[in-house]
């Protein structure tokens, strides 16, 4: 196995275990996670919405890191939900709301948002060099030579 697989293995393995708990969490602790929804500073249509999106998204980036094929989508969901993540914790941790309960499950509620913005960093940079070494890899395996801009598959019209 190559370096890149490795990384890339390594990084969906971690992100694997990361969404199921995050999801297994939120759905075991489903009556706490609702009520902490009802009381983020969201728009009054999300709570209904989140309580049931997030863990099913949480699910689909999970099961699509598992398969080579959908690997890829995976590791761009995760980052955009890392980011997400990331900037909403971030935005409590600054003091933009007076007081914020964390929706999350399991034992990153006992994190703090000090704690679950260093957990989400964590995550978030892990994720971002997934997405780096995955794009390596692709543009490595299409054939072509991406640092010169030529084409993996040339027009026969020259």
């Amino acid at each position: 196995m190559n370096k890149k697989n490795f990384v890339i293995q390594l990084i969906s393995v971690l992100l694997v275990a990361l969404w199921v708990y995050a999801a297994v969490s939120k759905l075991q602790e489903f009556n706490a996670f609702h009520e902490q929804l009802h009381r983020q500073p969201l728009p009054s249509w999300t709570p209904g919405f989140l309580v049931w999106g997030l863990p099913l998204i949480e699910l689909i980036a999970a099961g699509l890191l598992l398969f080579q094929r959908f690997r890829g989508v995976g590791i761009w969901l995760s980052f955009l939900l890392m980011l997400l993540f990331t900037g909403y914790v971030g935005l409590a941790v600054v003091g933009v709301w007076d007081d914020v309960p964390c929706a999350c499950g399991g034992v990153i509620s006992q994190l703090g948002w000090e704690g679950h913005l260093l957990f989400n960093l964590f995550f978030t940079i892990l994720t971002g060099v997934g997405v780096f070494v995955w794009k390596q890899k692709r543009s490595g395996d299409s054939g072509g030579d991406a640092a010169s801009g030529e084409a993996a598959y040339p027009s026969g019209g020259r």
